[in-house]
């Protein structure tokens, strides 16, 4: 599968919405709902935010989602506990996969970070199986960095 996304526009878009606006949450709302009208075959993006070892569901678009997630739980708290970006190409084979989402079948979740510590995740989830590329995934890193340093500092 190729990457139907230019993420050059996307980063800029990003840019455009959030800079210099000095509201998180309505940053990480817009941010949610640039991705979703964005990127194709997503039924779900959003943000899960860190309270102590506990990710809280943050700002999204798509179905409801769980509002509670532990560091180290399922692909979130995996990405989260372990600090890396985690992509699956089929969350039912995914050891712990919570499923939120009945419809989900990938995940890609990218932690976010505020003076080296995480401070949330980016959360993708598609019905296609193997939706995210290796171009997805260093494109959507990227879109996470521009939060960063944004929001996060």
């Amino acid at each position: 599968m190729t990457c139907d996304t230019d993420y050059i526009t996307l980063h800029e878009r990003l840019r455009a919405l959030i800079g210099g606006v000095p509201h998180e949450t309505a940053n990480l709302a817009n941010a949610a709902a640039l991705l979703y009208e964005s990127l194709e075959r997503l039924n779900w993006a959003g943000f899960y935010l860190a309270e102590g070892k506990t990710l809280v569901l943050g700002p999204f678009q798509g179905r409801p989602a769980c509002i509670e997630i532990p560091f180290g739980r399922g692909v979130c708290g995996t990405a989260a506990a372990e600090d890396r970006t985690v992509r699956v190409d089929n969350v039912h084979l995914f050891p712990g996969h919570i499923a939120c989402d009945g419809a989900s079948n990938s995940e890609l979740v990218i932690p976010l970070h505020a003076h080296g510590e995480v401070v949330g995740v980016l959360d993708l989830d598609s019905p296609v199986f193997a939706r995210f590329t290796d171009e997805d995934c260093a494109g959507l890193e990227r879109f996470a960095a521009i939060l960063e340093s944004e929001l996060f500092r």
